[in-house]
């Protein structure tokens, strides 16, 4: 499934709150979320209106390996 091309970083956070995660603090234009499943795990998401496909995809890169699943799955899970 491909990524999604015009996600903000607000409509990824409430995404990434499905799996546990939720905003601990934002510093300007950026929120870290954290979650305590499978042990402690803190994933940046900048508050762009449209997140670049690059960012994106590391941000679920990164959040797939802490659950231990592969992106392609998560991205089903999230957003298809």
């Amino acid at each position: 499934m491909r990524l999604p091309r015009d996600l903000s970083g607000d409509e990824l956070a409430r995404s990434l709150a499905q799996l546990g995660h939720e905003v601990t603090r934002q510093t300007g234009s950026h929120l870290r979320l954290t979650t305590n499943l499978r042990g402690q795990h803190h994933v940046t998401v900048p508050r762009h209106r449209v997140l670049r496909i690059g960012t994106l995809a590391e941000i679920l890169g990164d959040v797939a390996a802490h659950h231990g699943v592969e992106r392609a799955d998560l991205v089903r899970r999230l957003f298809g």
